[in-house]
């Protein structure tokens, strides 16, 4: 090794951040390991390079002793004086014992370390850059897939999509270009691991960010998802202008921005409700799109106690009761249906919200309509 070496480090420091002196003191610390291999040597030495040459020096490590017992690690005091009168007892006498060829073998293993040091440091930029970026959306390519995973190109690194976070009517082939959440970063023995999903609750939030300026800027909020990937969704959607209508905002002209969203999640379908600080009202509205006729709050128990024409009964619970539980899972109440006929029979309407009967047929009649967030 020579000065151009050193220069190269010099080079290296400043373009990858690398610093100098640690690369030099890794490249001693694996010469030292190099030469006990190549030349079976005493464990006791020192490497040394040259900061402004580059040169390497090897130095065997011996104590100063009345009586030698081991040459390889120890020196008399008479040896010692004759390299300097000024050694005492239990010194340490530096020797050089730079071997001729060491040179070929201090190349080596200065490129191996170098090498190793730049891996690490592009590992470490790549960390910091994505694990900053947790919660957020990415754009990728889809890279290849197997059994399970689908592995998406990010450009300078490959992310992982598990299988347990891939949508049901996700279909990518290679080359498809696809949007995902990052939920986490992690450090691994090779290199930073980026796990994506596609059914994470934060896609859907991100991709409305993406979609709505108002959303973006501040102006509309989106102050709860709920979500089942794939089939559908209910976001709440809160506007800090009064001039301002956050749905009308989401949905966009001709609803152009909400089926961009729909778009991009394969065709689930999309609630957009407007949130309230008010729960009756609020319970109202995540029920969307059936009409709502009495909400009774049981503020203890965290149940909201529903009432919706006889006609909407169906679309209120849903599917397999699936707009109920999503409603139930935007509000964070446990919603219990009943239609306008069986509010009657139960003698329901016009009862105060802090008042319920002890025993009113509620999770007798309607257990199947009890949905829990």
């Amino acid at each position: 090794m020579n000065a151009d070496f050193i220069d190269a480090l010099e080079q290296l420091q400043r373009e990858k951040g690398i610093d100098k002196d640690t690369l030099l003191e890794a490249i001693e610390a694996a010469l030292i390991s190099g030469y006990k291999r190549n030349f079976n040597s005493a464990p006791n030495v020192r490497v040394e390079i040259r900061r402004d040459t580059g040169e390497v020096h090897v130095y065997a490590r011996k104590t100063v002793v009345e009586a030698v017992t081991d040459p390889r690690m120890e020196i008399s005091l008479d040896a010692a004086r004759d390299i300097h009168p000024s050694y005492q007892l239990g010194d340490i006498v530096e020797i050089e014992v730079t071997p001729r060829d060491f040179g070929r073998i201090a190349a080596q293993t200065a490129k191996q370390v170098v090498t190793q040091r730049i891996r690490e440091a592009e590992r470490a930029i790549i960390y910091h850059k994505y694990v900053d970026r947790e919660e957020d959306i990415i754009t990728g390519i889809v890279q290849r897939q197997d059994a399970r995973n689908i592995y998406v190109d990010l450009g300078e690194t490959e992310a992982v999509l598990p299988a347990a976070e891939q949508m049901p009517n996700d279909r990518y082939r290679q080359g498809d270009r696809i949007k995902a959440f990052i939920m986490r970063v992690e450090r691994t023995t090779k290199g930073p691991q980026i796990i994506l999903s596609r059914t994470h609750p934060g896609l859907l939030k991100r991709l409305f960010e993406l979609e709505v300026p108002e959303i973006y800027d501040g102006v509309v909020e989106i102050k709860a998802v709920a979500r089942e990937a794939g089939f559908r969704s209910k976001i709440a959607v809160y506007s800090r202008n009064p001039d301002v209508d956050p749905i009308g905002a989401c949905v966009g002209a001709r609803g152009m921005r909400v089926q961009a969203v729909v778009n991009e999640l394969n065709g689930e379908k999309v609630d957009i409700v407007k949130w309230s600080e008010d729960p009756a009202e609020f319970v109202a509205n995540a029920l969307s799109p059936a009409k709502v006729v009495e909400v009774q709050i049981l503020e203890e128990e965290r149940i909201a106690k529903t009432i919706v024409p006889d006609n909407q009964l169906s679309l209120a619970i849903g599917k397999e009761g699936q707009n109920a539980r999503l409603a139930a899972k935007l509000t964070g109440w446990k919603i219990d249906i009943k239609s306008e006929s069986q509010a009657a029979e139960l003698g329901m309407f016009g009862r105060l919200m802090d008042d319920p009967p002890e025993d009113d047929g509620f999770g007798t009649l309607s257990a199947d309509w009890l949905t829990e967030p």
